[in-house]
């Protein structure tokens, strides 16, 4: 398979919008549908529990009629998205390469949990990135376009597919993967109420964390959607000098208005906000700025996640980053810590296949 072709924007395959997938349906629209084909609507919240607990639902003739099971075969797909290629690290973390017949493809990644048989899982909401963040392989070649909600939610699917053959339970999910959740609010939205809501896909609004690299309004706007979901905030440095060579959108957006807006959110919710920190040796690793790290949160709840960068090759701007040691991460996480901010190294997970955070589309570039 071209790897390099189907990642590109453009379709492969003849798609007709017309059928419609489970991913599609909330329990409402569900029951419109079948009140207009003439259809009892209280089937509507059974046929969707079935679907996101097995992958599809049981379409017994002798519970739900002969007519019924045809027209629901004959309007409903159960996927359009298909896994092309799946890779297993040494650590057990899966990355899926998952296409979609409206074209292009994207990669979502189940990880292993401390806690045995549970996996976490991440998911895209874009094709590509605009962002330009030096230090990821997701921002290269720009962005493709947005993904639809049902893409976004066919990725769960899939990761909790890929979780119960390996036998896991999905517990916990991020908008972490490809692209830039708040560019496409609307749709990551509507696919976080599939996703959670008990009557759907059952993951629980609690175990959702939606990412962003500091978009303003959209930090906004998720707080006033009122979904109960975690916020985790792309920093990468403390000081705008620093962060603008890294983050370009932080010319529009410094570090002292999204660490506000994430105060808002905070306050609004109650979610604990969560500070991702890719360590970058030489560039944002200094004491100095471990200190300013910590006083930027000195009364503000808030959880560093200090990640040690994971290899992608040059940067947009040309540069290679190195990872820092493990020893230094350590040292720059105890410096936080002595302001009083909550800070920890993350495991990196997935790196031997391109899995880890800062690594989605790498393989696939290269392929092309």
């Amino acid at each position: 398979m071209n790897l390099g072709r189907v990642f590109g924007s453009k379709s492969l395959l003849g798609y007709n919008r017309a059928m419609r997938a489970w991913c599609d349906y909330t329990r409402e629209t569900l029951e419109a549908d079948l009140r207009s084909w003439g259809f009892n609507p209280s089937h509507a919240k059974k046929l969707l529990r079935e679907f996101y607990a097995s992958g599809s639902p049981a379409l017994d003739p002798q519970q739900l009629g002969q007519r019924l099971v045809d027209r629901l075969n004959a309007e409903i797909t159960p996927l359009r998205s298909s896994v092309a290629t799946r890779v297993v690290s040494s650590d057990e973390t899966q990355k899926l390469l998952i296409t979609f017949p409206a074209g292009g493809a994207v990669e979502a990644v189940l990880m292993p949990s401390t806690r045995p048989g549970t996996a976490a899982g991440c998911v895209s909401s874009q094709i590509g990135c605009a962002m330009g963040c030096d230090f990821c392989a997701s921002t290269r070649n720009g962005l493709e376009r947005d993904l639809s909600a049902d893409e976004i939610v066919e990725q769960f699917v899939h990761l909790k597919r890929a979780a119960i053959a390996s036998g896991k339970q999905l517990k916990t999910l991020v908008f972490m993967g490809m692209g830039e959740p708040m560019h496409n609010l609307d749709a990551v939205i509507a696919a976080i109420v599939r996703i959670a809501d008990p009557d759907l896909g059952g993951l629980g609004w609690r175990q959702v964390t939606v990412s962003t690299v500091g978009i303003v309004p959209g930090i906004d706007r998720l707080a006033e959607a009122d979904l109960n979901v975690h916020l985790a905030l792309s920093l990468h440095a403390p000081d705008d000098a620093t962060r603008a060579k890294l983050v370009p959108m932080n010319r529009r957006y410094p570090v002292a208005d999204i660490v506000a807006a994430a105060k808002r959110f905070y306050a609004k919710t109650g979610r604990i906000c969560t500070i991702e920190y890719c360590l970058l040796a030489g560039v944002n690793d200094s004491p100095e700025q471990a200190d300013l790290l910590g006083q930027l949160l000195i009364d503000f709840k808030a959880h560093v996640n200090v990640i040690p960068f994971n290899p992608i090759g040059p940067g947009l701007s040309g540069k290679v980053y190195e990872r820092p040691t493990l020893e230094h991460a350590f040292a720059f996480v105890d410096r936080v810590r002595t302001h009083g901010a909550v800070a920890h190294v993350r495991r990196t997970r997935g790196d031997d296949v391109s899995a880890a955070c800062g690594q989605l589309r790498q393989q696939l570039v290269v392929l092309k």
